[in-house]
């Protein structure tokens, strides 16, 4: 016989009056919250009940887990397994040295290779991943900003050796190198380089792969570095706002290249913060696209948008409290109207997700959606009194920060100056101490523990100390097996296009994938033109 840990005699926290983003939340709310023209109808401008005027019923979200760890093999082995469980798109994890623009060869790579990502040097490593796979009919979306229109090439590529037309293709490059300079530091290139690249990305995708999302501008790390949400969505809005302002200084077509903009977020756990944060995203930005840009079509005006539940809200304490965690954030997003959800697995505060882990974040998912009901409807929180005041509120809020932005000389000029990016840390400082005093509730981390928090877990995920080995070996046999002279000649004419601000880069960087030039020789003959970014510091 076993006995039980002693209970700590913990008086239980009492319920905080603000929500996570500091809004009031009256105890009770009445009729005269809801402006009924301030709603609008579902598929309607606003847009605050939506995009789509059937909802889910039209077509359900795309079902995604972020995955991708070691070699190209082992990755593809898990898309498979993903694919096989239900999942309806694909979300591509890559390593950091593929993120920050190092072959695996590189000193700074070599203890990275493949731990929190699959790595992907080159056009070979790119067929494995996604051998078998059809990408004329798989979604795929890749989580990568500094080396983004490296990906989005080696992809176009891939296409290309499979026979699959570039026009079919569909998914999602990041892309989004604002919020790098701010919240997850993958960046390589100054700023202006860095903003003419990605604005290549989107004018060549417009023409070539048109049902593709060239950038999808996230939220999602400033809120895991410490963001409200609030906040989380002005800095995304704000920086939306200043690729359109690019992209328009570049002679692009706001009617067309909007359509194809989207956005990601983080779900964190406080409901109403969440639901509310997207009905005011989406209701704002169809405002500034009409307002500030004149934008009449309405799928130009649209607010398209992915989000992952989990994130930096999961505890290694008590982490099967994760499961419940994430299956709350789930419907919120779905409450919201996301287009795209991935669900983090509970083991994710800890380790790269196993299997088992990985397909019972896909069953959330598919249990909310087939189980759950609240995908019938339209906005089914529409009309409530306590949403539509809170989504008043959160858009307030919104406008807010993105007026302190905007007089601070706007987001490009903060970035270089490192304004938000103190800002940010001030903010994910007072939220640290809200959680190490008590204030804010972490059930199972600094309220309602036990003594004993251990846990014996069926599975533990570990990495095959292998793999490295096996990546490198790869890599050099790329380089010994390729025409050397085609490569070297696609990166001259990649160097030469980059001294020339009038040139699109996408095709020299297609012609450096298909030569099997690696993302390191790729962002070294850019770097060489450019510089890096230097982080900027203030006192």
């Amino acid at each position: 016989m076993t006995s039980t840990p002693e209970a700590r005699a913990e008086p239980a926290p009492r319920l905080s009056q603000t929500s996570a983003s500091g809004i009031d939340v009256p105890a009770r709310v009445g009729p005269g919250a809801v402006d009924a023209e301030r709603i609008g109808e579902p598929g309607e401008f606003p847009f605050t009940r939506g995009i789509f005027a059937d909802g889910y019923r039209g077509r359900l979200w795309t079902i995604r887990q972020y995955s991708g760890f070691g070699t190209a093999e082992e990755s593809n082995e898990r898309y498979r397994f993903l694919l096989d469980q239900g999942q309806t798109g694909l979300s591509v994890a890559l390593d950091l040295p593929t993120q920050c623009g190092y072959d695996p060869d590189a000193p700074m790579a070599r203890p990275e290779i493949g731990k929190v990502g699959v790595s992907l040097s080159s056009l070979a490593e790119a067929e494995t991943l996604f051998a078998g796979l059809d990408l004329a009919k798989i979604s795929t979306s890749f989580t990568i900003n500094g080396t983004a229109a490296i990906i989005y090439a080696m992809y176009l590529a891939v296409a290309d050796k499979q026979g699959v037309p570039r026009a079919k293709l569909t998914g999602t490059i990041q892309n989004d190198i604002l919020k790098e300079y701010v919240a997850r530091g993958t960046w390589i290139f100054p700023v202006r380089p860095s903003m003419r690249l990605i604005a290549d990305t989107i004018l060549y995708s417009n023409e070539v792969t048109p049902r593709f999302n060239p950038i999808s501008i996230a939220g999602a790390h400033v809120r895991d570095a410490g963001s409200t949400a609030v906040e989380e969505m002005a800095y995304t809005l704000a920086n939306g706002l200043a690729y359109v302002d690019e992209l328009a200084r570049r002679g692009g077509d706001i009617e067309k290249f909007a359509k194809r903009l989207s956005f990601f977020f983080y779900v964190h756990m406080d409901f109403f913060d969440e639901v509310a944060k997207f009905r005011a995203g989406r209701r704002l930005w169809a405002r500034l696209m009409r307002d500030r840009y004149g934008v009449t079509d309405p799928r130009a005006q649209h607010f398209r948008f992915g989000v992952v539940c989990g994130g930096s809200s999961l505890t290694a304490a008590q982490p099967y409290n994760n499961i419940t965690r994430v299956a709350i954030e789930t419907m919120a997003a779905v409450m919201g109207g996301a287009q795209s959800i991935f669900t983090c697995a509970f083991d994710e505060a800890f380790q790269i997700p196993t299997e088992f882990s990985a397909e019972l974040a896909v069953r959330t998912q598919q249990i909310v959606a087939y189980e759950a009901g609240i995908a019938r409807s339209v906005d089914p929180m529409g009309g409530s009194y306590v949403i539509e005041q809170h989504t008043d509120r959160m858009e307030a809020g919104i406008e807010r920060v993105m007026r302190e932005i905007d007089d601070y000389g706007g987001v490009v000029k903060a970035i270089e100056d490192g304004w938000l990016q103190m800002r940010l840390a001030e903010r994910a400082l007072e939220r640290k101490q809200r959680v190490d005093s008590g204030e804010t509730v972490i059930v199972g981390q600094n309220h309602f523990r036990r003594d004993d928090q251990t846990h014996e877990f069926g599975e533990v995920f570990r990495l095959d100390p292998g793999a490295a080995g096996r990546v490198l070996e790869k890599y050099r046999r790329v380089l010994d097996t390729r025409d050397g002279a085609r490569a070297e000649a696609s990166l001259a004419r990649l160097g030469r296009a980059a001294a020339d601000d009038r040139e699109n880069l996408m095709p020299y960087l297609v012609d450096c994938c298909h030569a099997y030039a690696t993302v390191g020789e790729m962002v070294a003959t850019l770097r060489a033109y450019w510089g890096d970014f230097q982080e900027p510091v203030r006192l």
